[in-house]
């Protein structure tokens, strides 16, 4: 406008005339209009209520909707310029108007975040600086657990002998980046609106995360995934949060293939690569590819796993192709291992699955669920059940950590950084007070450290006080004015050396 100000003065001019039509339009039609009835008003109001009702069901992409499927309407909240150019302008922004607004906690303020107990730890790292390789593996479970199902040999033999605990994941069968949201940032979904991705609605500026702190202190910070990098809105966000650099299907060497998609025989190789050609100390975070659904029947002509179960041809076959994906990544989770006990430099691996594998009907036929997708409220036994995935923490100075239990991703950083002896006012500061009461915080569910679970937690009228912090700062950093910066993200405030011992 400042470049233009006739063209500014021009649509000023326009909207004011426009508005004015409007006005001129509405009077001329009112005096020539009847005025309506009683009787009338109702029986259009008794029309509109449930057209209304029918189109809010519409917007609600969270939750299966027998209409939209059927007038086929596909909600592609990981790409929104696809989701407008296949839905048009009105349902496409229907569809993210319930995510639009995120509003403050009740009483948040200066005051609230001042409230809030300081953390007892500053921010240190050994002197030697561990290197941090973060895999979240694509829909990565243990099948075992279907009833009545004997998969030969064990798909995830190594990630059984490794594993430290299980990851309570906030998603089903998909939405692989609400997780990756909890895992990097330390934030929780149970604080934004239900069906929002943060990585497509909410991060539109710098967020503070793992990779902000670690390339404050000096580490090269890269995020790795043999997709599209347009796929989730990840370039933008992964620079939001700190990351120097993303490699993805557009940058990335050409990545040999084990079925239709990118192995993970090839990911896994690229980092040990880039690994060894890094000097500084280093954080990275891959996503894999490979055993991402649907998992079609014969995916892979060489498969060496069997199925038994009573089920029907079809959902063995399908069962055959996930368990064979997830023994690649098994494998491959062995050879990080084997490589990183080598090397001299410290190095820590977290290794988990971002949610349960979309395998629809074989739930079914299998009695491991009633529907194709779980339900996204059950009793706290079974949301264990139907979200928990297997979790690895591996140091090669102390071997696999040990009775981490069902956390929420949100809780990887904490236990992350215990493992490479990094402490920080944030993820084990905060966090670790905050673990010590809960161990899942989800939107319909939060469980204690002792088992007990609290359903329903955010509709009771009294909050417990440490969800309650959790939830302003969230608020604070990634809406609000940043009043806990200072003293629960300096990184992000001034570039401050921790403490090295």
């Amino acid at each position: 406008m400042r470049e233009r100000p006739l063209t500014g003065i021009a649509m000023a001019l326009g909207i004011v005339a426009g508005l004015a039509l409007l006005v001129y339009i509405w009077r001329q039609w009112r005096r020539r209009v009847w005025a309506m009835s009683y009787k009338g008003r109702a029986a259009r109001l008794l029309l509109t209520l449930p057209l209304l009702a029918f189109f809010v069901s519409l917007m609600d992409y969270a939750t299966f909707s027998w209409t939209r499927d059927r007038l086929q309407i596909i909600p592609m909240m990981w790409d929104q310029k696809e989701n407008y150019a296949s839905n048009g302008f009105a349902l496409a922004f229907a569809l993210n108007v319930p995510m639009a607004h995120v509003t403050a906690p009740k009483d948040y303020s200066d005051k609230a975040i001042a409230a809030i107990q300081k953390p007892t730890v500053a921010a240190s790292l050994p002197e030697e600086k561990p290197d941090i390789i973060i895999v979240m593996s694509e829909s990565f479970w243990d099948p075992t657990k279907l009833p009545g199902v004997t998969i030969t040999p064990d798909p995830i033999a190594s990630v059984r002998k490794l594993q430290s605990g299980e990851v309570f994941s906030p998603e089903f069968g998909g939405m692989t980046a609400n997780v990756e949201f909890e895992a990097l940032t330390g934030f929780s979904n149970a604080f934004l609106p239900a069906g929002s991705i943060p990585y497509q609605q909410y991060v539109r500026a710098p967020v503070p995360s793992m990779a902000t702190f670690l390339r404050s202190e000096g580490y090269e910070t890269r995020a790795i995934h043999p997709g599209t990098n347009w796929f989730w809105n990840r370039t933008p966000v992964y620079a939001a949060f700190g990351f120097d650099e993303f490699k993805s299907e557009e940058n990335l060497a050409y990545m040999k293939k084990r079925g239709p998609l990118a192995s993970d025989e090839s990911m896994t190789d690229e980092i040990m690569r880039e690994a060894d050609a890094t000097e500084n100390p280093f954080f990275f975070f891959a996503v894999s590819l490979q055993n991402h659904g649907p998992y079609e029947p014969n995916r892979y002509s060489d498969a060496t796993h069997q199925v038994k179960a009573q089920t029907s041809q079809w959902a063995r076959d399908s069962l055959q192709s996930y368990a064979e994906g997830a023994a690649d990544a098994d494998r491959n989770l062995q050879r990080l291992v084997d490589w990183a006990s080598k090397r001299e430099r410290p190095t820590v691996i977290a290794f988990f699955g971002d949610h349960l594998p979309p395998l629809g009907p074989v739930y079914v036929e299998t009695g491991f669920l009633k529907d194709n997708v779980a339900p996204r409220k059950e009793s706290a036994e079974n949301m264990r059940l139907h979200r928990g995935t297997p979790l690895v923490v591996w140091s090669n100075r102390t071997g696999p950590a040990e009775n981490i239990g069902t956390v929420s991703p949100s809780f990887l950083p904490l236990h992350v950084f215990e493992a490479a002896g990094i402490t920080h006012p944030y993820y084990t500061g905060f966090l670790k007070n905050l673990a010590e009461g809960y161990d899942v915080v989800d939107r319909n569910l939060l469980l204690s450290e002792d088992g007990q679970a609290t359903p329903d937690w955010a509709r009771q009228k009294e909050i417990d006080p440490a969800v309650r912090d959790y939830r302003y700062l969230q608020y604070d950093m990634m809406f609000g004015k940043h009043h806990g910066a200072p003293d629960f993200f300096p990184e992000t405030v001034n570039k401050l050396v921790a403490h090295t011992s």
